[in-house]
């Protein structure tokens, strides 16, 4: 059952302390608790830019995150408040507001990339905020994103000839893209022309036409962000009170705050509120919080031991973890479903095969809906093996509940026959022939018990061969029977036991015949399964390569508008000019004309 997160405030997820990076195991804990999917939505910027303010009101309050009032960097790691989504049931939202970038007293970029790399890794919504208007100065603070192929890893060997334009295996795992501006006081216009902010986002991100070490530097910034980031959205935000009131901005009510300012802050939530995706990682899984535990675990060890941080590897730390855990949860399930239904010993192997089967059939589903990225199929294996086990150990103890139920049984019903032979009841004239009619109804008897299991017949032939030397005994003192009859005798029981003895055979060949359809059975169970599994896989994977290649083709159809548009706006310019130079020798040939 799904479970909701009520977590008062935020608590730090990653401490960093000493230039170190250390998760807390509080953190921890109640991210393992959240079983929901997550949509995580993670804030950067530079200190002092009013970061921590929008994540409380994302939060649903005006405090929460440490806003500061001083001009040192209040926010230390990486900072984690988990709510209630309150536009998509069932789902947390997982806030997380990191340390400010470009703190003097730290004096270290490479700590502020990697707070910037780790915040890029775990969320779903990207908001980078700033100050003032997107302007060179601000392009060039975002420098880190030019960074990312240096600190972040797609796959574990991405090749000797990876490039920035290579950026198809990132899109797929990178975040959406917001960009928050902060007191932003001009005029939304270029050129006396109205734009949207998302407009003015596009327009500040055009490269610049050339090839100079100058343009290279200034499309570098803005060529990383188009391609890392195809989904981007820009909000500007009017300064909300005088400078004498920012310091106690979490106590004010939004009466008290310019109302443009409450109004962009409450269109900001709502698009965030109804956009921002699920955490949601190669191959379509779904990320919840112990998912998003064992990443920020396995990121930070990664960066803690001097690697780049894989985002392939780290799936596959997360399905090791959780396909040993699936792989439990299967037995349990196993186990749970045999113990509720099967009543030791079985009248037939049958019935114990039946049950077996439907057990195990729902087993491979508990597995697979908890289990992903399952190489070569490793673990899946090793459960058809562990159920193999619970097979056989189930039908030992099936055999042994048999043999000790009917054990008890011929103990019972036989103890009164053996009693008449010691007092010597059948040592007389015709007492063989009584012997024998006693034995029969006896058999009857033991025959009409129910549920003696699959051991019966051969107990009850182990016990009358054990009684052999009895019945020849009676046999061998009745004085009535001739000489011929007992010879008769002798080879009627020695035909019957014969008869016995091939039955059991048969029986025993049946019993295999059938534990071996079985296994074949539980294979193809497993089959079906793993493949409809598999048509899952592709079918998803399809529609993410789909989606990248998509992205990837909008963005450079894009790209190559914006080329042609410029170079058309090239061209009618030196239309424009060849025109007015045209209009101009034309105007003095009239002029040299008219003076001839």
């Amino acid at each position: 059952m799904a479970s909701e997160i009520h977590q008062t405030g935020p608590i730090c997820l990653i401490e960093n302390t000493n230039r170190q990076l250390v998760v807390n195991p509080e953190a921890l804990k109640i991210l393992s608790a959240i079983t929901q999917p997550v949509v995580v939505v993670a804030i950067v910027g530079l200190y002092r830019t009013g970061k921590s303010y929008l994540m409380n009101k994302l939060a649903g309050n005006n405090k929460g995150f440490s806003l500061g009032s001083t001009v040192k960097s209040h926010t230390k790691g990486i900072w984690m408040w988990c709510v209630p989504h309150p536009k998509k049931p069932g789902h947390t939202l997982v806030l997380l507001d990191t340390e400010g970038l470009g703190d003097i007293k730290k004096g270290d970029n490479q700590n502020d990339s990697w707070i910037f790399a780790l915040a890029i890794l775990l969320s779903s919504t990207f908001v980078y905020n700033s100050m003032g208007t997107i302007n060179q100065q601000a392009i060039d603070q975002l420098h880190y994103v030019t960074e990312l192929t240096d600190r972040i890893q797609s796959k574990s060997s991405p090749g000797e000839n990876y490039e920035v334009e290579d950026s198809a295996d990132f899109v797929s795992f990178l975040p959406d893209f917001v960009w928050t501006l902060r007191d932003f006081s001009l005029d939304l216009e270029v050129h006396g022309q109205s734009l949207t902010a998302d407009e003015y986002l596009e327009y500040s991100l055009k490269l610049k036409q050339g090839t100079s070490e100058k343009d290279k530097n200034f499309n570098l910034p803005r060529l990383c962000i188009q391609k890392f980031f195809p989904k981007k959205k820009c909000f500007v935000f009017d300064r909300p009170v005088n400078s004498k009131k920012l310091a106690q901005l979490e106590k004010l009510h939004d009466e008290e705050l310019d109302s443009e300012f409450v109004r962009q802050v409450a269109d900001f939530c709502s698009y965030i509120f109804t956009n921002s995706k699920t955490k949601t990682l190669s191959g379509g899984i779904k990320v919840n919080g112990p998912r998003l535990g064992s990443l920020v675990l396995t990121y930070v060890s990664a960066i803690s031991s001097g690697d780049l941080p894989c985002m392939e590897n780290a799936v596959l730390a997360l399905a090791q973890i959780e396909n040993s855990a699936a792989v439990q949860k299967a037995i349990a399930h196993y186990d749970q479903q045999m113990g509720q239904k099967v009543q030791l010993p079985t009248e037939t192997l049958q019935e114990l095969l039946d049950l077996h089967r439907d057990s195990e059939r729902e087993a491979i589903e508990v597995f697979m809906k908890n289990s992903f990225k399952d190489v070569d199929h490793l673990f899946q294996k090793k459960l058809g093996a562990e159920l193999d086990k619970k097979w056989d150990d189930f039908c030992e103890q099936n055999r042994k509940a048999s043999s000790d139920r009917c054990s008890a049984l011929l103990q019972n019903i036989f103890s009164p026959l053996e009693e008449e032979v010691k007092v010597g009841i059948y040592s007389k004239p015709g007492g063989y022939r009584l012997f024998i009619q006693k034995l029969q109804d006896l058999k009857k008897k033991y025959h009409e018990e129910p549920r003696k299991g699959i051991q019966a017949e051969e107990i009850l032939q182990t016990y009358l061969k054990s009684k052999k030397s009895m019945t020849d005994a009676i046999l061998q003192t009745d004085q009535i029977l001739t000489e011929k009859e007992k010879e008769i005798e002798a080879e009627r029981v020695k035909a019957e036991s014969a008869q016995v003895s091939a039955n059991m055979v048969e029986e025993m060949q049946i019993k295999y015949q059938q534990m071996m359809e079985e296994k074949e059975k539980g294979y193809q169970e497993h089959v079906k399964q793993l493949t409809e599994r598999m048509e899952r896989e592709r079918a998803e994977l399809l529609e993410e390569q789909e989606r990248t290649l998509t992205s990837k083709l909008q963005e450079q159809t894009r790209l190559l508008k914006e080329r042609c548009q410029g170079e058309s706006t090239q061209l009618q310019n030196e239309i424009q000019k060849l025109q007015k130079t045209l209009r101009k020798k034309s105007k003095r040939y009239v002029f040299h004309k008219l003076k001839i």
